[in-house]
């Protein structure tokens, strides 16, 4: 059955496309289904008639759905009118809803680092969760080296959620530490949830006569120059987080870099160095055995990995805090529903007794969270470390 309704007398206001966008989305909230036409005061499209058809079923590609609203707002504007156009509000809605209703429609590939490490196990549990979830296989495709170069693949990927990208903070602290890096993680990709999070933990080598943070301090601040601290590569998580406590404490310790984690925690237990922010988990067995002294952790709040320590805020540095992140993003402007669905599946799997246990036993804990928590966290994480790297002159090796 088609109506048609010639109420065409013009309110003269000029909208803009998210205006209109916003009026159909109102309307939307109303209750539209296929067998009520609501008439409301909706978008005309200049140059089409206004018509309005019920009772039906509707199948409408979104990419032509695409076509046509790119066509009539390539101008930039468009006019409101009191006409009531339900095809076109049935093209807004249905594209919105389509690619969720038949997502996934082929395996996921999920991008993550090197195959055997943290943040390969924490991207395993995840994927495996959302095969059983979506009913399609999610592969994890490890990429050695660089973030760089896996970034790359997900950012020429196309934006329908087929291809993911599991990575820790080394993906938005990478273009403070180098020239070329041709992404920007706000616009190129679209966050999903943390993952993952790993406190640091401070420690030192049992021969050094502090107790806590504060004694540390004012150890440094009586011999500046003559405390060395061991640290990973550059730009890594327990670098930063070594740099941001020399930063905020205004003491002058001596960074000793180490190719990895391993041999700097060998060379502080011998007493080569004094001190490290090594991962909470990777450095339990040391401080179990005696060979090294934990004296606090670099989470905002205590952390089951380091139990029994304050924090580095609660014990001498207020506002310290570092702490290692991971989490899961799609291609920029992936369409939200389908952003919304996988955070909803994902943040289901890391809630679930038997995953928070795995990786907690892996030395990390399962966070998760709104897409909008996981880009306010990466903003305030950039804005607080670039000022670190750019002051202490940290490029990446």
């Amino acid at each position: 059955m088609m109506r048609t309704y010639g109420s065409m007398d013009s309110l003269g206001r000029q909208i803009t496309e998210f205006q209109a966008a916003r009026i159909v989305g109102k309307a939307l909230l109303y209750g539209i289904n296929g067998f009520v036409c609501i008439r409301t005061h909706l978008v005309f499209l200049p140059g089409y008639y206004s018509w309005c058809c019920c009772n039906g079923s509707y199948f409408i590609p979104a990419q032509l759905t695409t076509m046509i609203t790119r066509y009539i707002f390539r101008r930039g504007e468009v006019q409101l009118k009191p006409v009531c156009i339900f095809p076109y509000l049935l093209l807004t809605a249905l594209s919105a809803i389509s690619g969720a209703q038949t997502y996934p429609s082929k395996p996921i590939r999920m991008i993550a680092p090197e195959v055997g490490g943290g943040n390969d196990f924490v991207a395993r549990q995840i994927a495996q969760g959302l095969t059983g979830n979506l009913g399609q296989q999610v592969i994890v495709d490890n990429r050695g080296g660089s973030v760089i170069a896996a970034a790359d693949i997900v950012l020429k990927a196309p934006a329908d959620g087929h291809t993911l990208l599991f990575y820790s903070s080394s993906l938005w602290t990478m273009p403070l530490l180098r020239d070329n890096v041709r992404y920007d993680v706000a616009r190129d990709f679209s966050p999903i949830s943390a993952a993952a999070t790993s406190p640091n933990t401070v420690v030192v080598h049992p021969t050094l006569d502090v107790k806590s943070v504060r004694e540390l301090i004012m150890l440094a601040e009586a011999s500046p120059g003559k405390l060395n601290y061991a640290s990973g590569s550059s730009g890594s998580a327990n670098h930063l987080a070594a740099e941001l406590f020399k930063s905020m404490a205004r003491v002058n310790i001596v960074r000793i870099p180490y190719k990895g984690t391993g041999p700097a925690l060998n060379d502080v237990s011998a007493g080569q160095v004094q001190l490290m922010f090594p991962a909470a988990g990777s450095v339990a067995p040391h401080i179990k055995s005696g060979r090294l002294k934990a004296l606090a952790v670099t989470s905002a709040d205590p952390s089951a990995l380091a139990p029994g320590l304050p924090t580095v805020a609660a014990s001498g540095l207020p506002g310290y805090e570092a702490v290692a992140t991971s989490g899961i993003f799609a291609p920029g402007r992936t369409p939200a529903p389908l952003v919304n669905l996988l955070n909803r599946e994902i943040v289901r799997i890391l809630g679930t007794a038997e995953v928070k246990e795995r990786l907690f036993r892996s030395g990390v804990e399962a966070v998760g969270g709104t897409p909008n928590e996981f880009a306010a966290k990466i903003k305030s994480e950039t804005t607080r470390l670039g000022k670190v790297i750019r002051e202490a002159g940290i490029r990446a090796e």
